[in-house]
């Protein structure tokens, strides 16, 4: 049994569904952590993810940022929220688990691991150099033409911005982290990292403000992580963080993955 993990697997482009349609387990009882990005629109998102949950033992989803957009194509014309209640929904009726739900146990060689599937957003909070507030930060974002597409198509109904859903987020979140057993170890998944390292070799250093929060950079160690999976840099590698390994599991967009030396081989195995 092992405890697989891929994102942005951006099912809308065809050379990335076709690599999704040929994704397969290595043993019936695997796992398979889903780290958001899935696609542009709900019903591809539901398609993956139904063809997912047919394969796996277990699925695990936390939505991205792309899973949240409202796209004019889009006959889903749900916004913010309840764009998020949706799609929590109609996974759950797929029995897919989502940050929702109670967090599954992974029995693990060593014994039970919680697997917490966490949807934390970004306020802004990772900042270029020689900036201190969120209106500077997109200063210079705006001045450099670096600007997340998040700000046109990621609605954060019924809030007056993405950062006061990521508080909000971050307050439920915390609490149900609080409330799992101190001697049971973690896996933390979400779509964004949960420190700001991995946005340290970005090209563009200011888009890092929709990459992640601050509010986050100890809960590997808070809550006992014997791994933090994450996605949404198209970055993938792992650094280790406090003894952590913190693994960026995505796929990206064929011009991305196409043009390295080896062709991306699926899911990557987390644990054991």
């Amino acid at each position: 049994m092992g405890l697989f993990a891929i994102s942005d697997l951006h099912v809308g482009h065809r050379d990335n569904r076709a690599f999704t349609e040929a994704l397969r387990p290595e043993s019936a009882d695997d796992w398979l952590l889903v780290a958001g990005d899935v696609a542009d629109t709900a019903a591809n998102v539901l398609w993956a993810m139904e063809l997912l949950s047919e394969r796996f033992s277990t699925v695990v989803w936390v939505p991205g940022n792309h899973d949240l957009w409202t796209v004019p194509s889009d006959p889903v014309r749900l916004r913010g929220r309840e764009r998020y209640e949706y799609l929590v929904d109609s996974l759950r009726a797929l029995g897919v688990h989502t940050p929702e739900d109670p967090y599954p146990l992974w029995p693990g060689p060593d014994g039970p691991v919680a697997v917490a599937p966490l949807f934390v957003l970004y306020d802004h909070s990772f900042r270029p150099a020689g900036t201190s507030t969120k209106a500077e930060a997109l200063a210079v974002a705006h001045a450099a033409g670096i600007v997340c597409t998040d700000e046109y198509l990621l609605h954060p109904d019924p809030y007056p911005g993405r950062d006061a859903w990521c508080r909000a987020r971050l307050e439920y979140t915390r609490e149900r982290l609080d409330a799992l057993d101190p001697h049971v170890p973690t896996v933390l998944v979400n779509h964004f990292p949960l420190v700001r390292e991995p946005t340290r070799i970005l090209r563009h250093p200011a888009f890092a403000q929709w990459c992640g929060t601050e509010a986050t950079a100890d809960w590997h160690v808070r809550y006992r992580a014997r791994a933090v999976v994450y996605g949404h840099l198209h970055i993938p590698r792992t650094i280790v963080v406090d003894g952590v390994p913190h693994v960026e599991v995505s796929l990206g967009y064929p011009r991305e993955w196409g043009a390295r030396p080896r062709p991306p081989e699926g899911p990557r195995l987390v644990l054991p």
